[in-house]
């Protein structure tokens, strides 16, 4: 690889970690904000799924108009984006209780600026994108490895600066700073973007594109689902996220039954964030080229079987220590799906359509971060008709039952499969 496609993975991979930090300081801090506004279970829930739901609904659109305009200027677009909201959501928890802003409240404006950060927070195929316009196939499930190694530093060190804003006082008014903080890392990351990162759409293809795609419609997943193989690969996506989704929307829950005080919610967020860049950008990164992206995917979501049905073993004996032990096998597994099915979608995507197709995968596993904590959460609580009887382990039983059929789904890929030449295999 030359030393101009290192930079622009370097800088692709800067700019998404810093993007990513000022999310993993505002997530955690989330369920505190909405107690605080007083907001029920349901418009809490709402306020946790929205920024999901428009990254679900957005991201094929900025994936495919990366594949019009280019891709950097969709970069500069959703940082500023996000500069500008994740300051918005400070001052609006600055408003307290009873405070308004022309005329709307706090809490509505929380809503706002979720709903706006998830907008511009949907560039992640675009991303994907830049790093499939400047990598060959033998190198892409690396390149792809880097986006989750800059979420895993970012969810690392974003939930330690967070934790130094929550108060040991129960009740006590949140902190505007977080928001403040985010913001400001965004707005770096969107300055570096725009005085550093190069286009890596080449002119002549960006015209060709131009003529070739349209805005996003329901057509953009027909046409994703009729090719056979993409249409495996998105639905093993899909499979892999939710049952993820249902683990982290729960796991606070868990270490609540468990005796973990608030504050330890953060560390062991940050905890799963390490395990997520050493894996990731590591481990990952170094056995993609060795075994394949197939083969590393199927060794990911055995590892995520083994890994859930550790946890709720952990869960019913009630440890602690042994829920940190246990842990890092389901964390690694995710690493290691991730990436390779990514991988797997893009080399299986023609050149002229990476942007859309990625943008169509993103918009699957934000459709299971939207829909996986609410079946996690029905699974560990219970539904109050008694439909649903409640466990502390049930999401974690489901989530490997739900790995098990991605596992099925994963091997049906082995037909024809060939990291080497499958670039050669893509439908046009």
């Amino acid at each position: 690889m030359s030393e101009g496609r290192k930079a622009g993975l370097f800088l692709i991979f800067v700019t998404v970690f810093i993007d990513l930090l000022g999310f993993g300081i505002v997530l955690p801090l989330l369920p505190r904000y909405g107690e605080h506004f007083e907001a029920g279970g349901t418009t809490l829930g709402l306020l946790m799924a929205s920024f999901s739901a428009m990254q679900f609904l957005f991201a094929p659109i900025w994936g495919r108009l990366s594949d019009r305009v280019g891709r950097r200027p969709i970069l500069i677009l959703g940082l500023v984006g996000s500069t500008f909201f994740y300051g918005l959501f400070g001052f609006a928890t600055s408003l307290g209780n009873t405070g308004t802003f022309l005329g709307i409240g706090a809490l509505t404006w929380l809503f706002i600026t979720r709903i706006g950060a998830g907008i511009a927070g949907a560039t992640i195929p675009t991303a994907q994108a830049y790093i499939a316009d400047i990598t060959g196939p033998k190198e892409r499930g690396k390149g792809m490895a880097l986006i989750g190694a800059a979420f895993g530093i970012g969810f690392t060190f974003g939930p330690l600066i967070g934790a130094a804003f929550v108060s040991a006082e129960a009740g006590a008014t949140p902190s505007a700073a977080p928001g403040y903080v985010a913001s400001v890392l965004s707005g770096i990351a969107a300055l570096l973007s725009i005085f550093k990162l190069p286009e890596s759409l080449q002119q002549k293809t960006t015209e060709s594109l131009t003529r070739r795609h349209h805005w996003f419609d329901i057509a953009s997943f027909r046409h994703a689902l009729s090719k056979p193989r993409i249409g495996l690969i998105l639905l093993t996506i899909f499979l892999t996220t939710f049952a993820f989704a249902q683990f982290e929307s729960t796991l606070s829950l868990l270490t609540q039954e468990l005796g973990f005080a608030a504050r330890s919610n953060f560390f062991i967020f940050a905890y799963i964030g390490l395990i997520l860049t050493l894996s990731q950008g590591i481990l990952v990164r170094r056995l993609i080229p060795k075994l394949g992206e197939f083969r590393m995917g199927l060794i990911g979501i055995v590892l995520m079987v083994i890994g859930l049905l550790l946890i709720g073993v952990a869960g019913n004996s009630g440890s602690y220590p042994l829920l940190y032990a246990v842990l890092p096998i389901s964390v690694i597994g995710f690493s290691a799906t991730t990436p390779s099915l990514q991988s797997l979608l893009s080399l299986n995507t023609s050149d002229d359509e990476q942007g859309g197709i990625l943008g169509v995968g993103q918009s699957i596993s934000a459709l299971a971060r939207i829909l996986g904590p609410l079946a996690g959460i029905i699974l560990f609580k219970g539904t109050s008709n008694g439909l649903v009887a409640g466990s502390i382990t049930a999401p974690y039983w489901a989530g490997a039952g739900i790995m098990v059929l991605g596992l099925l789904l994963m091997s049906g890929l082995k037909s024809g499969n060939s990291e080497s030449n499958v670039s050669t295999q893509v439908e046009t």
